[in-house]
């Protein structure tokens, strides 16, 4: 390869300005090295802007997945209190509909959130009943995840790059196409870089660059359907919410022995849920509207195509379990890297050379464990500290 003498040098090449890249560039950054980002579009487009913005802490499962999670919920404070982005700190609200869910929670709140050390507990019945003035009262049961967090991932992911460039000297290069990566050469549509560390961060493109690891581990990709609705009723909701739905898709919960029992309810009353994959998630906004959704449909690629049916599935579902109806605003479609084997890692990280890395995600959890992970990444390239894997 002729270098000439047009090639740029820096210390750190990310590809991808999602929230893994962001993660990764932060992490480097911070221990002083020089950064720079390639993002092929002019903007973040992928999994990262499309999110309800959930940081679930409880939701992950035991172990270091949990570990992460708590990490990232501190590394995303840090980014609110320097970036100035809106992050909402009061929780998560699990809803039990019915008794086999509410048995679930209750179980977990016994067993798993004490012996693992969750902060969530469950509400008392006075307290359900008074929640937004009782208009979670039909519900048998709640359980409040306090370490969760909430941001607005619209606003949230272009703070986050402002604060890097303003205040780490990260610079991004939007609208620059990755072509290549041959050791720590890397070959762009803006020109050639020399970098001691490259980490690829793709999302859920496959092909372009890794390609032959990446298919040794049998990706696919997951569309999710997601829409933007305005309660008719206003009312200020400042918690994300899931229901008992959520257990099944969660691994704090998938894996207890009264998921087993709810898995076979939903099974023979709502098997539709189960067919597309449909848990309830609902976001607010900072101006008050609420991101819903979300389905899940499996494939080789995202299908440009949506289901009416399925939206409105998650309509009827989210009017009952907020207690009134919602006006659609904006619909869209999620999408995230996953893998064709249920039970695989929820990540990958795939040293492909001596200085070359490629970090991808295979679950919908960027958001949680994202932060932690790039620090845990940068730390094993740049500091040898162990590599924490799942």
């Amino acid at each position: 390869m002729n270098l000439g003498n047009s090639t740029h040098r820096t210390d750190v090449v990310i590809v991808g300005a999602g929230i893994l890249g962001l993660a990764h560039a932060h992490a480097f950054a911070r221990r002083g090295l020089r950064v720079t980002v390639f993002e092929r579009s002019g903007t973040p487009l992928g999994a990262s802007i499309r999110n309800f913005g959930m940081v679930l802490v409880t939701g992950q499962p035991p172990g270091a997945m949990h570990s992460l999670a708590q990490a990232s919920r501190e590394i995303w404070l840090d980014w609110a209190a320097r970036a100035g982005l809106h992050v909402r700190r009061s929780g998560s609200l699990l809803f039990a509909r019915t008794d086999t869910e509410a048995r679930v929670i209750e179980a977990f709140a016994a067993t798993r959130a004490r012996e693992s050390g969750y902060d969530a507990d469950l509400l008392s019945r006075s307290q359900l009943d008074d929640l937004y003035d009782g208009r979670f009262r039909s519900h048998r049961a709640a359980l409040h995840g306090h370490a969760d967090l909430q941001v607005y991932s619209r606003e949230a992911v272009p703070a986050v790059i402002d604060y890097l460039r303003r205040e780490h000297g990260v610079e991004f290069r939007f609208g620059a196409l990755v072509r290549g990566v041959d050791g720590g050469i890397v070959e762009t549509t803006a020109g050639t870089w020399r970098a001691e560390h490259v980490v690829v961060c793709g999302g859920h493109d496959y092909l372009s660059l890794l390609a032959p690891e990446l298919a040794a581990l049998r990706p696919r990709v997951c569309q999710l359907q997601m829409l933007r609705v305005r309660p008719k009723d206003a009312f200020a909701l400042d918690h994300a919410v899931l229901t008992g739905l959520s257990c099944l898709h969660y691994g704090a919960f998938s894996d207890l022995p009264e998921t087993a029992v709810l898995h076979a309810e939903v099974a023979e009353r709502e098997p539709a849920m189960l067919d597309r994959g449909i848990h309830l998630l609902v976001s607010p906004t900072p101006s008050g509207d609420l991101i819903v959704g979300d389905s899940h449909v499996y494939g080789g690629d995202a299908a440009p195509f949506n289901e009416e049916g399925i939206d409105q599935m998650l309509l009827d579902l989210a009017e009952s379990t907020l207690g009134g109806k919602l006006n659609v605003i904006e619909r869209w479609q999620g999408v995230y890297g996953a893998r064709a084997g249920a039970t695989d890692a929820p990540f990958s990280v795939i040293e492909t050379a001596a200085n070359v890395t490629g970090v991808f995600m295979h679950s919908g959890v960027g958001m949680s464990i994202g932060p932690a992970l790039g620090e845990n990444v940068a730390g094993h390239l740049v500091d040898g500290s162990p590599l924490e894997l799942v």
